[in-house]
């Protein structure tokens, strides 16, 4: 993985960030009080970036824009990088100009930013999109009013125009009458409409706590349809919230949510859509993303999807936190490459945030850079700990690194006499330790799109007595090979030759002679 820095030039803050811990380590490294990553900017959280591709000015493209919140009223802070990344600059605060002259209102939260690949109405493409939550607040600084705009941009982003209101709400998170909209995220669809996901609280009335829901546009986001619900449990209790939508390479479109308040508090779903309108009964939770250890992500998810691996490519899944024995802080991405089917695994990644309050990691961005790494940015909590509750002190943390969607953690298998233990020095923070045989055995059901011969390697430990894993694949057994020291303390790594099947595979790591611990295996 690559080391990340903090650049001292950057900000006077980024002393502080080097006091409080965060360190140029590797992130598998890192131990459990201690976050990775570039520092780039104070800010909340809710990180959208995009890589320009269609600009009729040639030398913009490859440029990258991002947007976040920021505390207090000073607009939608814009950053530009015309290095993939690795350095940033500020740009401009985009503010509110549908109130422009009102000091209550401002352009402050739920920034979805975006690049049109396709014309919708009378906009052309490679205009930019900045779709956000405005909010107007009372004379006690009270939010009392919601208003998700859209922007656009033919200028890469030097200026911003106006386009529409979306759908106007009322109402601060914490008012039991509360009637806000939140979270809006906005796409093209093949035809040339534009659409927008977003979060409504409505409905209560009719017993739904909160929907997500959409409006189409004919005339290229100036004018908007009819509001249809997408999800929306009934009984007034459950929150489905924060939908974001990928596109799949069979031309689908998933749509992930956290259900709050649902029988997993927080606990993401996806469901799917042949063509972005229809994602079926609204009632249906869809597919729960979760491992088959039981770790689940929870709360604040991004779904996206990369071509790497084979055809179907990888499904990608970042959350603000995590229930079933997951990461608690969040610092695990969820990935699946089976078209969401199955069981989901886990990678750590670039940002390995410190958390605190729930707005570190609250929506982050991840893109595929052209040399395959990931860059990745998220909000962290306060470098100042003290004040790590306060969201106000949360940095935007950045970091490039590689994932490795080879590599399955042990924790993230089926476990049978067998049980999760924390631990800095393993892959993802925590490992599985495993019974004497013939009590103990970790199932990994993997899927490969590309079968045939293989080398399997398993990183191990025993814990002070003779410990050989036995291995079988498909239900026949392999030979152990030899284990060789990684160079840390105690760990081993063992390769052994494997034939896989094209399609789904079962790999069962037994127990041995005596308990041990495994971190992972990796398919070569």
């Amino acid at each position: 993985m690559r080391r990340t820095t903090c650049h001292l030039a950057v900000h006077a803050a980024c002393f502080l960030l080097g006091m409080a811990g965060i360190r140029a380590v590797q992130a598998q490294d890192q131990p459990l009080d201690v976050a990775s990553g570039q520092f780039l900017a104070e800010g909340t959280g809710y990180a959208s970036v995009v890589r320009l591709s269609q600009q009729s000015n040639a030398h913009a493209d490859g440029r990258l824009l991002l947007v976040f919140e920021q505390h207090g009223m000073a607009g939608m802070p814009l950053y530009v990088s015309n290095d993939s990344g690795k350095t940033w600059h500020f740009m401009q605060n985009v503010v509110d100009q549908e109130h422009a002259g009102n000091l209550a209102w401002q352009l402050r939260w739920q920034p979805n930013i975006s690049e049109m690949q396709q014309g919708s109405g009378d906009l052309k493409r490679g205009t930019l999109l900045l779709a956000a939550n405005a909010t107007r607040n009372d004379a006690k600084g009270h939010v009392v009013e919601e208003d998700l705009q859209l922007y656009t941009s033919i200028d890469q982003g030097e200026t911003w125009h106006y386009r529409s209101s979306i759908v106007r709400g009322g109402g601060h998170p914490d008012d039991k009458d509360n009637h806000g909209v939140w979270e809006p995220n906005v796409h093209i669809l093949d035809d040339g409409r534009m659409i927008v996901y977003y979060s409504s609280e409505q409905h209560k009335d009719k017993g739904f706590n909160q929907i997500l829901a959409h409006k189409l546009s004919n005339d290229g986001g100036k004018t908007w349809g009819e509001e249809v619900m997408d999800v929306g449990m009934p009984g007034g209790v459950e929150r489905p919230g924060m939908a974001v939508v990928a596109r799949l390479p069979d031309q689908r479109y998933v749509m992930n949510f956290e259900d709050i308040d649902g029988p997993e508090n927080g606990k993401v779903h996806l469901k799917f859509s042949a063509d972005g309108l229809h994602f079926g009964d609204p009632a249906d939770r869809g597919m729960p993303v979760q491992t088959e250890g039981g770790a689940w992500p929870a709360a604040c998810p991004v779904v996206s999807w990369f071509p790497v691996g084979g055809p179907q490519g990888v499904i990608v899944v970042s959350s603000e936190r995590a229930g079933g024995n997951g990461d608690a802080a969040g610092r695990s991405l969820y990935w699946n490459n089976n078209g969401g089917k199955g069981p989901w695994w886990e990678a750590p990644a670039p940002v390995q945030k410190i958390t605190g309050n729930i707005h570190a990691g609250w929506t982050q961005a991840l893109l595929q850079q052209k040399d395959g790494s990931f860059l990745h940015i998220t909000s962290s909590s306060s470098p100042e700990l003290q004040q790590a509750w306060k969201a106000a002190y949360n940095v935007m943390l950045y970091a490039d690194e590689p994932l490795n969607f080879h590599r399955y953690e042990a924790e993230d298998a089926a476990r049978t006499n067998a049980v999760v233990i924390g631990n800095p020095h393993a892959s993802n923070r925590r490992m599985a330790r495993v019974a004497a045989a013939p009590y103990g055995k970790l199932q990994f059901d993997i899927h490969r799109d590309r079968g045939g011969a293989h080398v399997l390697r398993l990183r191990y430990e025993d814990l002070g007595f003779p410990a050989i894993p036995r291995i079988s694949v498909n239900g026949t057994a392999v030979a152990a090979g030899s284990g060789k020291a990684d160079g840390q303390s105690g760990w081993m790594l063992m390769d052994v030759s494997v034939n896989l099947k094209d399609g789904d595979n079962t790999i069962v790591v037994n127990g041995a002679e005596h308990a041990y611990d495994v971190d992972y295996i990796e398919i070569e």
